[in-house]
C-alpha cells in the first residue's frame, strides 16, 4: 500500500480545524512576549551604555548598534584600556598566526586563540557596517572587486579596521570623522 495514497484518503477531522488556530495563536503569543522582551533588554543596555563615556560616540557610527557594542564592551572590558586596536584582534583570536609544523610550512591563519563571543560580536558589528555603513561598504567593494580579496577575507580585514577604530575612537576626544577614518573617501 503506497503510504502517500492513503495519507490522502484518511478524512480530515474537524478537530484538526479547532487545533491549528489555537496554535497559530500560542505562537504569535510567544513571539510578541519575545519583543516585549527584546525591546525590554534593549532599553536597559540603554541606560547601561549612558554610563560609560565614549559609547555615545561610537553609537553614533552608522551601523553600530546598541547590543553590538555592549557585546564587545561586555566581552573586551574598557576599550581605552587596550594599547592598539591590534591588542583587541589578539584578544579576540583574530590576529594571524602561520599554520605550519616541523618543515612543512602553510599559510596564515586566524590565531582564533581569544574569545569566540567577542570575535563573533566584531564580525556581527562589521557586517553590519557592511551593510549601513557607506564608507565601510565602498572599502569591502574596493577588498573584493580591485583587490581581488575573497569575501570572507575583505570581512575579516574590515573587522581589523573596525577595531582600530573603536580604540581609536575610545581613547580619544574626538568625535567620529569619516574622512579621518577613511583618507580615500574624501
Amino acid at each position: 500500500m503506497n503510504v502517500l495514497a492513503s495519507h490522502h484518503t484518511r478524512p480530515f477531522y474537524p478537530v484538526h480545524i479547532v487545533t491549528i488556530p489555537k496554535k497559530l495563536g500560542q505562537l504569535l503569543e510567544e513571539y510578541d512576549l519575545a519583543l516585549r522582551q527584546l525591546a525590554q533588554i534593549e532599553r536597559e543596555l540603554h541606560l547601561i551604555l549612558e554610563r560609560i563615556p565614549y559609547a555615545k560616540k561610537l553609537l553614533e557610527i552608522r551601523g553600530v548598534n546598541v547590543t553590538g557594542l555592549a557585546g564587545v564592551l561586555g566581552e573586551a572590558g574598557d576599550l581605552s584600556g587596550f594599547a592598539h586596536g591590534n591588542a583587541l584582534l589578539r584578544h579576540a583570536g583574530l590576529n594571524l598566526a602561520e599554520a605550519s609544523s616541523g618543515k612543512w610550512h602553510g599559510k596564515m591563519v586566524l590565531s582564533k586563540r581569544g574569545r569566540p563571543r567577542l570575535r563573533h560580536f566584531l564580525y556581527l558589528m562589521t557586517m553590519c557596517m557592511v551593510m549601513t555603513n557607506p564608507e565601510i561598504r565602498a572599502l569591502h567593494r574596493y577588498n573584493v572587486e580591485e583587490k581581488k580579496l575573497k569575501r570572507m577575507k575583505s570581512i575579516m580585514k574590515l573587522c581589523g579596521k573596525v577595531a582600530r577604530m573603536l580604540i581609536g575612537l575610545a581613547k580619544s576626544s574626538e568625535a567620529y570623522d569619516p574622512t579621518r577614518v577613511f583618507p580615500q573617501a574624501a
